[in-house]
């Protein structure tokens, strides 16, 4: 039984038993699968680009109202991560933190709370990486549209929005360093960091540092009503009109950009010599690689970067990278990239909480036959059924023998 069990997960972890989401090696097959996924649930609004070798292949676009298009504005969620850790990382370029100092040395407007542990461990790198010790368990719902939205001290002090059945309190209470909890009010942190060391707001800190070098000129992490871009329209599973919600925690969930401008963003972490330099010159290569250097760790599998997520081994040791985004009412979000082939995927939907994550997630698969981070989970009750069948076949089997040689012995 031990043996069969260890066979399953193994093989489940590997791929043995998944099925590529389409059978042909051809951008043309994967574009038709995602269209029959597309078919079998609602979906509200969807954008998906595939890039090869750096450039953008394909554009694909689907709606349940108003037209979406490569600029149309989707709110992102925790995808917003991945691009604030960006620029969390500037300010270790241009000298002005430090990785490994204690977070509380740039902090004169909020502290974290006395705790069982040094608060002094609580690092720049470990927030970026969520090994900082954090236990909030912050997911944010956000505020709806005309109430009013908590200030940064007081939302990590005990947030309002806090996801139902989370505490919502940013405090240390796992020893700093010592294992990955993944932290929503760490990137909140982050963000009053960002404010603290740079003087600005965080808001206009990333657009003049990261969105306006990079090209990313539909990109802001806060939204005026007034705004002449085009926000794509919420909706809930059910197919109703959802509302526009609003956060305190901008790094951590709240960054609103199109398709076109996350192309220019996964384009500047690419690798090879006839491609642009990566960090297109706004971040250093080496900046870029360290981010996807792992720093978090879970089941001893390595997931986490500074600020990325690491998905799956490329075939030279690297990391296959990217960030996913998930809230409610459903957003979901995710991008997928192997800076060594140029190879990538970007999906933003509005209306289901899974759609963007799996098709990412079977995308990987489809390109390297490896089960990402993200897809394990969505084949873990496949693998207890088939471990649940194969012990059922075993003890039916054993009982048998048993009987009929007890028989035999008579």
């Amino acid at each position: 039984m031990l043996l069969w069990a260890g066979v399953i997960f193994f093989g489940t972890v590997n791929g043995w038993f998944h099925q590529p989401i389409a059978k042909i090696n051809t951008s043309q097959s994967f574009l038709e699968a995602v269209d029959a996924e597309l078919d079998k649930q609602f979906v509200g609004n969807f954008a998906m680009a595939i890039v090869s070798d750096g450039t953008v292949e394909n554009e694909i676009f689907y709606t349940a109202g108003k037209t979406v298009d490569r600029n149309t504005i989707f709110q992102v969620s925790s995808l917003s991560k991945w691009v604030s850790a960006v620029g969390v990382m500037k300010l270790v370029e241009d000298g002005k933190l430090d990785l490994d100092a204690p977070v509380r040395k740039y902090l004169t407007r909020w502290q974290l709370p006395p705790s069982a542990f040094n608060n002094e461990e609580v690092t720049v790198r470990r927030l970026l990486s969520h090994t900082a010790g954090l236990t909030d368990g912050l997911g944010y719902s956000g505020f709806e549209t005309g109430t009013i939205v908590q200030s940064l001290e007081q939302s990590l002090t005990k947030a309002a929005d806090a996801d139902e059945g989370v505490s919502g309190e940013v405090r240390v209470e796992i020893k700093p360093g010592s294992e990955f909890k993944y932290s929503g009010g760490g990137y909140t942190l982050l963000q009053l960091l960002v404010e603290e060391v740079s003087g600005q707001s965080f808001a206009s800190y990333m657009k003049e540092t990261i969105f306006t070098p990079l090209n990313m000129s539909q990109s802001s992490y806060t939204w005026g009503d007034s705004s002449n871009y085009k926000l794509a329209e919420f909706y809930n599973n059910d197919g109703s009109k959802a509302g526009h919600y609003r956060y305190t925690s901008l790094a951590a969930t709240s960054l609103y950009t199109s398709l076109s401008d996350l192309e220019f963003f996964l384009q500047a972490h690419l690798e090879g010599e006839n491609r642009e330099p990566i960090g297109r010159n706004v971040v250093k290569p080496q900046t870029v690689k360290l981010m996807r250097e792992p720093h978090g760790q879970s089941m001893g599998v390595d997931i986490w970067g500074l600020g990325t997520v690491l998905y799956a081994t490329t075939d030279d040791d690297d990391f296959i990278i990217g960030h996913d985004g998930k809230s409610t009412p459903p957003i979901n979000t995710a991008i997928r990239l192997n800076p060594e082939t140029g190879d990538g995927i970007i999906i933003l939907e509005t209306g289901s909480s899974v759609v963007a994550t799996k098709l990412a997630s079977e995308w990987v698969f489809w390109k390297t036959g490896k089960v990402d981070t993200f897809l394990f989970p969505m084949l873990i009750n496949g693998m207890v059924w088939a471990i649940g069948i194969g012990w059922a076949v075993i003890l039916i089997v054993t009982t048998t023998l048993g009987i009929l040689r007890s028989i035999r012995m008579k």
